[in-house]
């Protein structure tokens, strides 16, 4: 049994050296096309996807969540959305713009997702993710600023169009980083 267990942990590192030089050989050929406008493959798509999602997973477990139903900080976060995010990520009633077709991959439409984990949110906001074009916000914005574009974030999923333009239009300049109060809104669906 030793010598089974022996040629198979010989042939399993010759396959994961073989795999090795096949990937180096794929990638010094330029064989592998990275162009925007050429999708990936199925199974580089879902490779890619599964490692960001327990990337982030993984990083964002030890984040504490600050309480996120505060108006003022949900009409903040709101501020910030739409000068920072809607060219990529759109908002409620927005169409599709010039941008985002020749995206790869296409920035998700977060008003139609539904609530995401908090802590993932701020995770993504705050360091960006590499090669999809999120910026990692964390450099200009404070950690504050972030919770006030999750607390947004958590209550977009329910705001209409029409909400969304009055709660856009009752914070002030996202660069003024002032609260406002938006406790007179009615944001119920």
């Amino acid at each position: 049994m030793t010598i089974l267990r022996r040629e198979l942990a010989l042939a399993g590192a010759g396959i994961v050296v073989l795999e090795a030089v096949l990937a180096a050989g794929i990638a010094m050929l330029g064989a592998y096309n990275v162009a925007a406008d050429s999708p990936h493959t199925a199974i580089v798509r879902d490779l890619i996807g599964y490692i960001r999602e327990r990337s982030v997973e993984v990083r964002a477990a030890s984040i504490s969540v600050p309480p996120l139903a505060d108006p003022r900080m949900i009409a903040a976060g709101a501020s910030h959305y739409d000068a920072m995010c809607t060219g990529c990520h759109l908002a409620p009633g927005m169409e599709e713009n010039e941008m985002r077709p020749g995206m790869n991959p296409k920035p998700p439409m977060l008003a139609s997702l539904g609530r995401g984990d908090p802590r993932e949110e701020f995770w993504i906001i705050k360091h960006g993710i590499k090669m999809t074009g999120m910026p990692a916000w964390g450099f200009t914005h404070t950690d504050g600023e972030i919770w006030n574009i999750v607390a947004f974030l958590q209550k977009m999923p329910s705001l209409s169009p029409k909400q969304y333009r009055v709660l856009t239009a009752s914070a002030a300049d996202h660069h003024a980083h002032e609260d406002h109060d938006v406790d007179h809104m009615d944001m119920s669906h």
